[in-house]
C-alpha cells in the first residue's frame, strides 16, 4: 500500500516543478510527465502487491473533527484504478505532442500542473475509506477539472461550458454532504453491514450526487459542454475516468446495505436505458466531434448502470447469477469504456490538430493524410459500438447473458427486467449508425475544406499513447479470462458474505469459446484484407472516392453530418427536439436554398435555461421591490422581524 500512496502523491504533484521553469520551456513540460509516469508505475506496483498480498490498509489519525486518513484498496478499488492509470500515461504523453508548452506558453504549465492534481485526487478518494478524506478528493477533483475545462478561457463558450460544470459539480457535492453526514461515522463501514433503515434516504442522495458526476440521464447537463471545451486529452480523462467516480460511488455506497429494497434496480436499470437511448440518439444529432463523443458517455453509462442495475436487482430477489453477470458487466465495462473511449478522444484529437475545427463540414478524406490516425480511430469506434473481437463486446455480452438468466426463472418478478435486451440492441444499432457516419464523413469521401485537403499524420508521441489503448482494447477483447479473478473477487467484496456466488466461467460466461472465437475472426479477418489487397494491386486504378454516380463529383455533393442521420434523427423527434431551418425546395425552377439544423440539449437548452432565466427576473424584481432606498421602509421590516420573533419564541 506504500507503493501506492507513493505514487498518489508523485502523480499530484507533478506538474509543481514546471511551474518554477518559463512557460516555453521544454523541461517543464518533460519533468511533468517524467514524475506523472514514476507515479504511475508506482501506483502500479502497489496495485498489484496489494492485491496479490491482500494486506492493503493504512490507518492513521487526523486532527480534523470526524476526520482519519483510512486508505484501502480492495477488488472494487483496482478495477476502477488500474484502467485510470493507463489512460493518465497516454494522456500525459499525448498531450507533449497536442498541447506543448512551445505552442501553448499561456496554458500549458496550468494543464499539466491540473492533470497532475486531478489524477492524483481519483486515485485518492478510490481508495479512501473515511467520508471527509473523500469529500477532500472529490472536491479537489471537481476544481482541478473546472480548470482543465476552462484551459482556453478566453472563449466564451469554453466559460459557459466551464460555469455548468461547476454549478453541477458543487450541486451534486451538497446532496453527498448529506449522505455522509447521515452515514456518520470516522471509517466507512464494511459490506453488507447497514439494515435497511434509512437507506432510502442514503440512496437518493447518492443516487443525485453520484449520478450528477456520473452524467446519467437527466442529470448529464454539464457533461457534453464541458468535454468539447477541453483539450482533447483531459477530454479523454474526464469522459473516459472521472465520471466513473459516480459509478464507483454507487457501486461502493449499495455495498454497504445487506439487504437490497427492488426499487433501487428498478431504478438505476430504467435510468440506464433512458440515458443510453436518448444519449446515442443525441450524438447522432450531433455536428461537433468532441460533442458526439460526449454524449457516447451518456450512453455507456446508461450501459454501466444497467448492469449495477442488474446486479442490485440480483440481491434483491436472491438471483447470484444475475448478481455476478449484472456487477462484472458493470465493471468491465467501466474499464472497456474508459480505453475505447480514450482512445476516440485522442484520436479526435489528432484530426482537429490537424484540421483546426471539431466540426463535421470541415473534414472528409482524411485517411489519405492521417492513415494511422483512420486506423487508430476506427479500432475505437468498433470497440465502442461492441463489435468483436474488441472488448465492448465482451462487457455488453455478459450483460445480455444476465438477461437471458430471467428468462430462466419461470414466473419470475424479474420479467420486466427482459427491457433491456431489446433496449440494449437499439442502443448497439444505433451506436454502429453513428459510427459510421463519424468515420465516413471525417476519413472517407473527399476533403470538405482546404484545410482538410492539407491535413498531415499526427507526431509518434500522440499515435503510439493512441497504439497503447489500441491494444488494451484487444487484448481484453481476445483474452477476457485474464480479468477474470479481478471480476469475481470484486464482486466478492461488494457482496461481503451475503451470497455464495458461480464461477464467471462455464456455462455461465463461457469466456475460453469466445476468446477462440476471436482469435479465428482476427484470423479470418486478416485473410480477407490480404486478398483485398491483392485485388487492388491486380487492377490499379486511380478515381475520386464517393463518385456517386457523377464523373466530375464536387465535395458539397456528399453526405453531411446532417443528411447522414437525418432519418434516424427523426425518429427520435419527440426527445431531442431538433431545429430545421431552410431547406425547402418549390417549382419548376427551384432558386438555391440553404438547409442547417441544430439539436439541443432538451433539459439544459429547453428546461433548466429558461428556468432560471424566470427565476433570475423574479429575484431582480423583488431586489427592487425590498431594497427600494426608503429608511422608514427598512425599519419597518425590522420591527417586523422583531414581533414575528416575539410571537414565535415568547414563553
Amino acid at each position: 500500500m506504500t507503493w501506492l500512496a507513493v505514487g498518489i502523491l508523485l502523480i499530484a504533484v507533478s506538474g509543481v516543478p514546471g511551474l518554477f521553469t518559463r512557460r516555453d520551456a521544454v523541461a517543464g513540460e518533460r519533468s511533468a510527465v517524467l514524475l506523472l509516469l514514476t507515479g504511475c508505475v508506482s501506483s502500479t506496483v502497489g496495485v498489484i502487491l496489494t492485491l496479490h498480498t491482500g494486506a492493503g490498509r493504512i490507518d492513521l489519525a487526523w486532527a480534523l473533527p470526524a476526520g482519519r486518513l483510512v486508505l484501502q484498496l480492495d477488488a472494487i478499488s483496482a478495477a476502477f484504478i488500474l484502467p485510470l492509470l493507463l489512460v493518465v500515461v497516454a494522456g500525459s504523453i499525448y498531450g507533449l505532442g497536442y498541447w506543448s508548452q512551445r505552442q501553448h506558453p499561456e496554458s500549458g504549465r496550468g494543464l499539466r500542473l491540473f492533470y497532475g492534481l486531478i489524477s492524483g485526487a481519483m486515485l485518492l478518494l478510490l481508495c479512501a475509506r473515511n467520508s471527509l478524506l473523500f469529500l477532500i478528493a472529490w472536491e479537489t477533483m471537481a476544481l482541478a477539472g473546472f480548470f482543465l475545462i476552462t484551459t482556453e478561457d478566453r472563449l466564451p463558450e469554453v466559460r459557459r461550458a466551464g460555469y455548468i460544470y461547476l454549478i453541477a459539480t458543487h450541486t451534486g457535492t451538497l446532496a453527498l454532504i448529506g449522505l455522509f453526514a447521515l452515514l456518520g461515522g470516522d471509517v466507512w463501514p464494511t459490506a453488507g453491514s447497514l439494515g435497511v433503515a434509512g437507506s432510502s434516504a442514503l440512496f437518493l442522495l447518492g443516487l443525485f450526487g453520484f449520478g450528477m458526476k456520473a452524467g446519467l440521464m437527466p442529470l448529464h447537463i454539464w457533461l457534453p459542454g464541458a468535454h468539447a471545451a477541453a483539450p482533447s486529452h483531459a477530454s479523454a480523462l474526464l469522459s473516459g475516468v472521472m465520471i466513473k467516480t459516480g459509478i464507483y460511488g454507487l457501486v461502493r455506497l449499495t455495498s454497504f446495505f445487506a439487504e437490497i429494497p427492488p426499487w433501487w434496480g428498478w431504478t438505476l436499470l430504467l435510468l440506464g436505458v433512458i440515458s443510453g437511448i436518448l444519449g446515442v440518439a443525441l450524438a447522432l444529432a450531433q455536428h461537433d466531434i468532441k460533442r458526439l463523443l460526449a454524449y457516447h458517455s451518456v450512453e455507456n453509462i446508461g450501459i454501466i448502470a444497467m448492469g449495477l442495475g442488474l446486479a442490485l436487482l440480483g440481491r434483491s430477489y436472491g438471483q447470484p447469477a444475475l448478481v455476478l453477470l449484472g456487477l462484472a458487466s458493470c465493471l468491465l465495462h467501466v474499464a472497456n469504456h474508459g480505453l475505447f473511449k480514450s482512445l476516440l478522444f485522442l484520436s479526435a484529437g489528432s484530426v482537429i490538430h490537424s484540421v483546426g475545427s471539431r466540426d463535421f463540414s470541415q473534414f472528409g478524406g482524411l485517411l489519405k493524410s492521417q492513415r494511422w490516425t483512420g486506423l487508430l480511430f476506427l479500432g475505437g469506434a468498433v470497440a465502442i459500438c461492441g463489435l468483436p473481437p474488441f472488448n465492448g463486446f465482451i462487457s455488453e455480452w455478459l450483460l445480455y447473458l444476465g438477461g437471458f438468466q430471467i428468462l430462466q426463472k419461470s414466473g419470475s418478478a424479474l420479467y420486466p427486467a427482459l427491457l433491456l435486451l431489446p433496449a440494449l440492441a437499439l442502443i448497439g444499432g444505433l451506436a454502429l449508425a453513428c459510427f459510421v457516419k463519424v468515420f465516413g464523413v471525417t476519413f472517407l469521401g473527399s476533403p470538405r475544406s482546404a484545410a482538410a485537403s492539407q491535413a498531415h499524420e499526427a507526431p509518434r508521441r500522440m499515435l503510439l499513447p493512441m497504439a497503447l489503448l489500441l491494444v488494451a482494447c484487444v487484448w481484453i477483447g481476445l483474452v477476457p479470462t485474464s480479468l477474470r479473478p479481478l471480476l469475481e473477487a470484486a464482486v466478492a467484496d461488494w457482496t461481503g458474505s451475503s451470497l455464495t456466488l458461480p464461477a464467471l466461467a462455464g456455462s455461465l460466461a463461457p469466456l475460453g469459446w469466445i476468446s477462440l472465437a476471436g482469435w479465428v475472426l482476427i484470423a479470418l479477418l486478416l485473410l480477407f484484407g490480404l486478398w483485398l489487397r491483392r485485388c487492388s494491386t491486380a487492377s490499379p486504378h486511380n478515381v475520386e472516392t464517393w463518385g456517386c454516380g457523377y464523373r466530375f463529383p464536387a465535395p458539397r455533393m456528399q453526405y453531411t453530418a446532417s443528411s447522414f442521420a437525418d432519418s434516424l434523427v427523426q425518429l427520435f423527434r419527440f426527445g431531442l427536439w431538433t431545429d430545421r431551418h431552410g431547406g425547402k425546395v418549390g417549382g419548376l425552377f427551384p432558386p438555391a436554398t440553404q438547409f442547417s439544423s441544430h439539436t439541443p440539449d432538451a433539459v439544459l437548452e429547453r428546461l433548466l435555461a429558461p428556468a432560471f432565466a424566470g427565476l433570475a427576473w423574479l429575484f431582480c424584481w423583488v431586489r427592487k421591490l425590498i431594497q427600494n432606498g426608503f429608511c422608514a421602509l427598512y425599519l419597518l421590516y425590522i420591527a417586523v422581524t422583531l414581533i414575528v420573533l416575539l410571537t414565535l419564541f415568547a414563553r
